[in-house]
């Protein structure tokens, strides 16, 4: 009877212990890694049928043809897999708001229009339950942003593998948020015009105000916010403008003139009209939205979805991002995958999710591809990461680390699937 109940408690103790989050970040990389005999995308437009990846201390040693190993790396087989670069979510407000309808766990949003001086970096939880469900889609960085005002604050780069903030960044304040008040008028009595472009005018007269503070050689008193913008000046910091009309879009490229800001439109749903200008003034956009509905009645009720296949045939650098909250931001990939059915080729599809958005991030130098010398952010699925249906991610790697790719819902699946005897 003794053996019986102890045997209860046993069981009782691991089917405990499996329900509960036991997911923590990984270890740094030891010793040499080498996944083989599989089909690796670089990133860029390539695709290498039966190759290797070797990495090391989190950088990528080689890509090439799968050789024998000489050294006593440990080895993968990826026999039928695919290997991908870790892809990349440019514009997500992840690990700042956790439940939409309760107040304590969003902390994404600051009182006042102006807030350059806000940093999204301080306030990412990396305990967010919503990163892990993101890493099982194949998304390892994420360029997390404020929200609220009209200069929101600044976004940074984060790795979905930390124990805090400080040790998950990747790119600190890379960039300052400007969301452009929108210009329609909806009816005679309802014309939001007039607030809009006072709003539009009180922006532009803060940035004229902060480059003759740096034009000073000495300042009595620091202003703050004029320092959280002194990257925008000497381009260490993207201009993030968040519109998507044609006006809005030539407003933005207007500040870009002025100032000379490195500026990328995030939205930007008519950049399609635009998209010369655009390639000609050096423009990037990030498509943050492809499952809705056109802005205009007449335009063509499928063109979100081919809006970054008009992007590439016009040659301007660009994104696929996903804001939807209601999917929780997971559904990057697959919005990379409707692209595919709507123009894209599946190479450039991932290079919107991957190499471009690195781009457009200063990221390039150390990620966005599979290549030697940059961080091995390396992603192996069973099938087509843009497909929903044969997508399996078995393997992920942040700077070489072997993350776990548990999480809460695979916990509960295991859990329900053991109270009902499932199989």
């Amino acid at each position: 009877m003794k053996k019986i109940l102890l045997s209860i408690c046993l069981l009782t103790t691991i089917i405990t212990t499996k329900a509960q989050e036991t997911v923590y970040p990984a270890p740094a990389q030891q010793g040499n890694i080498a996944l083989t005999h599989a089909t690796i995308h670089i990133g860029n437009g390539t695709v290498l049928q039966d190759a290797m990846v070797v990495f090391a201390n989190g950088k990528i040693m080689s890509v090439g043809p799968t050789e024998p190993i000489k050294d006593n790396a440990k080895i993968i087989d990826c026999s039928g897999k695919h290997i991908y670069p870790g892809l990349i979510s440019a514009a997500t407000n992840l690990g700042l708001n956790e439940i939409g309808a309760v107040r304590s766990t969003r902390d994404e949003y600051e009182l006042g229009n102006i807030n350059p001086s806000v940093r999204s970096v301080i306030a990412y939880n990396t305990d967010s339950k919503i990163i892990n469900t993101v890493r099982n889609n194949g998304i390892l960085l994420a360029n997390v942003i404020p929200n609220g005002g009209i200069i929101s604050g600044s976004s940074s780069v984060m790795q979905l593998d930390g124990w805090n903030w400080e040790d998950a960044v990747y790119k600190m304040d890379g960039g300052i948020h400007f969301r452009m008040p929108f210009l329609v008028r909806f009816s005679e009595d309802n014309d939001p015009m007039k607030d809009a472009m006072k709003n539009i005018d009180e922006v532009r007269t803060f940035f004229r105000e902060a480059k003759a503070y740096f034009d000073e050689p000495k300042h009595e008193h620091t202003n703050l916010k004029f320092e959280a913008v002194k990257g925008l000046f000497d381009k260490t910091q993207t201009f993030f403008v968040h519109c998507e009309l044609v006006k809005e879009m030539m407003i933005a490229s207007e500040f870009a003139k002025e100032f000379g800001f490195r500026t990328v439109i995030v939205g930007g749903s008519d950049s399609w009209k635009i998209a010369d200008y655009l390639k000609e003034n050096n423009i990037a956009v990030i498509v943050d939205q492809m499952h809705t509905l056109p802005n205009m009645q007449d335009d063509d009720v499928d063109l979100p979805y081919k809006l970054p296949y008009l992007l590439q045939q016009a040659g301007v650098t660009y994104c696929i991002s996903d804001q939807d909250e209601q999917s929780r931001y997971r559904n990057l990939p697959f919005n990379a995958g409707v692209a595919v059915g709507y123009g894209l080729t599946k190479e450039q599809a991932l290079q919107a999710i991957t190499l471009n958005a690195a781009k457009i991030l200063g990221i390039d130098a150390r990620t966005g591809s599979v290549e030697t010398g940059k961080d091995a952010n390396i992603v192996v699925s069973d099938g087509d990461i843009l497909d929903m249906k044969t997508s399996n991610i078995i393997y992920a790697f942040i700077q070489g680390r072997q993350i776990n790719l548990d999480d809460k819902q695979k916990q509960l699946y295991e859990k329900y699937k053991y109270k009902y005897s499932l199989k």
